[in-house]
């Protein structure tokens, strides 16, 4: 693990089923940390680890030289950044770094209303779920100025793999691809069991066949066991991954692209959280399938 720099002061705002063991990555580095969350017991859960909890936002970020947000959606990082107060307590030359996965346009405008204040901002979205997170073996995609970037590069290093991949918003536009592909992926995992299944052959089985062929992937490694075990507990929720759907089709029709794969994957997920599923893991998508087969 990359070697801490001590005198850089961390706020991690959003500790929840990914901030927190991001944070406790953080911590593990040697860095100072101070944790905010909206419900106070998921921030106070750090203190053992050595985090200082805060009870406001503003709070947390006081003297910071660098802030981690990792919420919800675009709308809860803009509250927590400009309607509590965060980004008036900054200093000027302080960096925020919004690993939130929310829409590129949201980022970018959040980006030009901190430059104005004298304060770096970078999009930094993740892959790798809590397993990652957990491991400190996230791919982050950040987009920013590439040497703002680089600057960060040990605290980035202290969760995961980094790379700059363009200008502001852009990691915001990889981390949706990457949603695609992994929502289009479990579709077709979900899709490939039932036709097994309802064929005579065990689940289990053509799982472990086809390990190592050009249909393996991590998808079909941690979604595909889910799916063979029926636990769906979430790493990564529907609700969350219909989110993500719904801001890469936003994003298709502003840039006129027709997606199809990645539509017909949106409406599936769509019925699935309409009908109950949206606090299960995206690979329960299996489950709304099933009905559809029964």
């Amino acid at each position: 693990m990359t070697v801490a720099n001590p005198s850089k002061k961390i706020a991690f705002l959003g500790t929840g089923l990914m901030g927190a063991p991001m944070a406790r990555r953080l911590l593990q580095a040697g860095y100072s940390l101070t944790v905010w969350n909206r419900n106070p017991d998921k921030a106070k859960a750090l203190e053992s680890d050595g985090a200082t909890g805060a009870a406001s936002p503003a709070e947390a970020v006081d003297g910071a030289d660098i802030v981690i947000t990792m919420l919800t959606d675009g709308k809860a990082v803009g509250d927590v950044l400009f309607e509590s107060g965060c980004a008036e307590r900054l200093a000027k030359g302080a960096k925020v770094i919004d690993m939130s996965s929310i829409a590129p346009a949201i980022a970018k405008e959040h980006s030009a209303k901190l430059e104005e204040l004298g304060i770096a901002h970078v999009d930094a979205p993740v892959s790798g779920g809590v397993v990652g997170a957990e491991a400190g073996t996230l791919a982050i995609m950040a987009g920013g100025d590439a040497d703002v970037v680089a600057s960060l590069h040990d605290v980035f290093s202290a969760m995961g793999r980094v790379t700059h991949v363009g200008p502001s918003g852009a990691g915001q536009i990889c981390k949706l691809a990457n949603q695609q592909i992994v929502a289009v992926t479990i579709g077709a995992v979900a899709e490939a069991m039932i036709l097994v299944e309802a064929g005579g052959a065990s689940r289990e089985a053509f799982r472990n066949a086809i390990r190592g062929g050009f249909a393996d992937s991590r998808i079909l490694e941690i979604h595909g066991r889910r799916m063979v075990e029926r636990t769906f507990e979430p790493g990564g929720t529907a609700k969350n991954q219909l989110k993500d759907l719904n801001a890469v089709m936003d994003v298709a029709d502003a840039l006129s692209l027709t997606l199809p794969l990645t539509s017909g994957v949106r409406a599936e997920f769509t019925d699935f959280v309409e009908g109950g599923g949206g606090p299960l893991d995206h690979s329960g998508l299996l489950l709304h399938l099933e009905k559809l087969n029964p």
